[in-house]
């Protein structure tokens, strides 16, 4: 890894930390291994299943950690009006690769602004990692409600779904040749895309039930938030977006920069994976996956440093201070007084008689 790459994530890690530091999130650190139990119990809220496991003296089955979110929301306080605002910097373990990922998570007692705040962050963590980047973002709880007025079976309700997901008009109208109501809601759904307040108003033209109108009622006032913060330009509402049903309950949303072909962030409410772990609290969060950063930098340098500075060990250490100093406005620098074995340079400079010498 080079060192540009190294400063180009830490550089982001730092901005984010400060970004979300200034509304109140304080620093989130977990240890690396957790308890196999937590994520076999919560299996479909993972990423991925393929989990890393190991014993420790006890006896006990240890799981390198493949998410942060579960331990959070494990660990949060419960107590009327409480909420619990963090954010963490940690290395997931998915598919036996290690993750960099930076976020936050909010959870407890939330009202409409924790909700806002969180995806005005998103869309905020978005605009300091890049100039070019756009928030989708959708809302399970109107996709939910949709569905269930739609007469679907829970088979159907699945197929429609993955429909959305893909966008695919012609299985989606297959699906409902029988139900014309269902049909018009979600291709309104499917085919609704873009920015704006105008972009939701077909949405809200077809609904019929109190539960897909109070839904639409929630995002059409995150997005009035969203554009007097002065967001709006780099969101779209896109229906698409959703990892699934079972624990996503409200808003979920997927982030892009130019340059990077997958998402670089994602998030969520999650108040279903709450419940299921017993809390009556609701939580909504999301992850930044910093290492997708160096697909921005191109092809990696061959070298792993600009300058080797060489010298013999009798040089005047304040007119070699001197040269390094130099040599490290125009990139980075090594002092060493032998040709290092296990590095590649650009430029080898001998330091001799008091001065650099090429």
């Amino acid at each position: 890894m080079t060192d540009m790459l190294w400063k180009t994530e830490e550089r982001a890690v730092f901005t984010l930390r400060s970004l979300y530091r200034r509304y109140g999130y304080a620093p989130y650190k977990m240890s690396r291994f957790e308890e196999y139990d937590l994520y076999v119990r919560n299996k479909d809220f993972l990423a991925s299943d393929r989990i890393i496991t190991f014993s420790d003296g006890g006896g006990r089955l240890l799981a390198l950690k493949p998410d942060v979110t579960l331990s959070i929301v494990k660990n949060a306080p419960e107590a009327p009006g409480a909420v619990q605002k963090v954010y963490y910097d940690e290395n997931v373990y998915r598919d036996y690769r290690e993750i960099t990922q930076t976020g936050l998570e909010c959870v407890g007692d939330l009202g409409a602004y924790e909700i806002a705040e969180v995806v005005l962050l998103a869309a905020k963590s978005l605009k300091l990692l890049g100039e070019c980047s756009v928030l989708d973002i959708s809302h399970m709880g109107l996709i939910a409600a949709v569905l269930d007025s739609s007469g679907l079976s829970a088979g159907q309700r699945k197929q429609a779904m993955d429909c959305l997901r893909r966008k695919n008009l012609h299985e989606l109208k297959s699906l409902c040749r029988d139900k014309p109501e269902a049909w018009e809601k979600l291709r309104v759904l499917s085919v609704c895309r873009g920015s704006g307040l105008d972009v939701l108003r077909p949405v809200g033209e077809v609904l019929t039930t109190e539960a897909e109108r109070q839904a639409l009622e929630e995002l059409q006032e995150l997005w009035t938030i969203l554009e007097s913060s002065g967001c709006g330009d780099s969101v779209r509402v896109d229906f698409s977006v959703g990892s699934g049903m079972r624990y996503y309950s409200g808003v979920v949303f997927r982030g892009y920069l130019e340059g990077i072909p997958t998402s670089i962030l994602s998030g969520g409410q999650y108040d279903v994976l709450a419940r299921r772990m017993g809390k009556r609290s609701r939580a909504i969060g999301f992850a930044v996956y910093v290492d997708l950063l160096q697909e921005l930098l191109g092809e990696e340098s061959p070298f792993d440093v600009d300058t080797v500075l060489l010298h013999d060990g009798s040089a005047d250490t304040v007119a070699l201070t001197a040269a390094a100093e130099a040599a490290a406005r125009d990139g980075s620098v090594l002092v060493c007084t032998a040709l290092p074995k296990d590095r590649r340079w650009k430029r080898l400079v001998r330091f001799e008689n008091g001065e650099a010498v090429q």
